[in-house]
């Protein structure tokens, strides 16, 4: 299967597959090529990606043979049976976060992958996101000294949860656990590993009966000494920093996210756009220290240039070449143990 274009199969025809997927694999034509597109009713407001089938018949896209990879953008609560309808039908699977709502499901799927004899992994993209390569990459210069701890937030204002208890169209994979701290995790654990220990609490601002709008989770790295802290709300209209990062010789904060969701949202793609994602200098970090001499520095600290299209390029690999996959079964395991412990006391 090596140097061939591989086909790709979409489950979904909605936001996650026009804009957090497709966008980062037809930039690499000589590795991808999206053949077929399921939905369960076709239209909507995405324009058709070109050369692309549109079907509604799911059967037969999984039984076509040209199809290597079957990519899952579709609502948590689905993503379990989906996975392993297509990995029972013989395909690479890449599934959105949250990779499955429990741990007995995940490693059900792991095993079947592995008795198909096929690839299953959960699309983090979020592993390339710059705020968090630029932490990572201050950590790495010394310039802190031996890092003690890492807090990171993925705050919004969603105050339209409430809403969505009040008319009764809520269930518990919605809320922002599943929802949106599968990204934080996954950056920790790709960062330090899986953690020796955990605390993990999720709140339901509302009350009993509402979304979990809140988390905040404390992984533990004891030989390392590193508390890693994931924290988000909501409910912030002021968004705490993306990244924090404490050494014993200083500090390094990095107030505003990742660029590339705000230029997606825009429908500014990264096909044909050299500047999609990047930081302006007013957005990069602040980096504060002292030296060896006991000198104090303080630097501005360029953001480091990413792209999701890093995932595609590491699942090619994987997929074409046999590389070890970038997404681990044992790291998105460890993530489904943190995030039922925070869901478990919620009412």
């Amino acid at each position: 299967m090596a140097d061939r274009i591989l086909n790709i199969g979409f489950i979904g025809n909605g936001k996650g597959t026009n804009r957090y997927h497709a966008p980062f694999s037809v930039v690499l034509p000589n590795k991808f090529c999206i053949k077929t597109i399921y939905a369960r009713h076709l239209g909507g407001p995405w324009a058709q990606i070109p050369g692309a089938e549109y079907t509604t018949d799911l059967d037969a896209m999984l039984a076509d043979p040209k199809i290597d990879i079957v990519e899952i953008s579709t609502p948590i609560s689905t993503h379990y049976e989906l996975t392993k309808t297509a990995l029972q039908a013989g395909k690479h699977v890449v599934c959105d976060k949250a990779f499955s709502i429990t741990v007995a499901q995940a490693e059900e799927l792991f095993a079947l992958a592995e008795e198909k004899g096929v690839t299953v992994q959960c699309y983090q993209n979020r592993r390339f996101d710059s705020d968090y390569l630029t932490a990572k990459q201050v950590a790495a210069s010394g310039k802190l000294g031996k890092i003690y701890e890492v807090v990171t937030h993925y705050d919004y204002w969603r105050e339209s949860f409430f809403e969505m208890a009040n008319e009764g169209t809520y269930s518990q994979p919605d809320g922002i656990v599943y929802g949106h701290s599968c990204h934080c995790v996954d950056q920790l654990i790709a960062w330090f590993g899986i953690p020796d220990r955990w605390h993990a609490e999720a709140r339901q601002l509302g009350g009993a009966g509402t979304p979990d709008m809140e988390f905040d989770f404390d992984l533990y790295y004891d030989e390392l000494g590193i508390k890693a802290t994931a924290a988000a709300s909501y409910l912030a209209a002021i968004q705490r920093p993306s990244f924090e990062v404490y050494g014993q010789r200083g500090t390094f904060i990095k107030v505003e996210k990742d660029q590339q969701e705000r230029d997606l949202k825009k429908f500014y793609l990264p096909e044909g756009h050299p500047d999609f994602g990047l930081d302006t200098p007013e957005q990069y970090g602040t980096l504060r220290y002292y030296d060896e001499d006991g000198t104090f520095h303080e630097e501005r600290v360029e953001t480091v240039r990413s792209t999701y299209t890093a995932f595609y390029e590491a699942l090619y690999e994987t997929v074409a070449n046999g590389a070890p996959q970038l997404v681990a079964a044992q790291e998105t395991i460890a993530q489904m143990r943190i995030l039922e412990d925070a869901v478990r006391n919620l009412k």
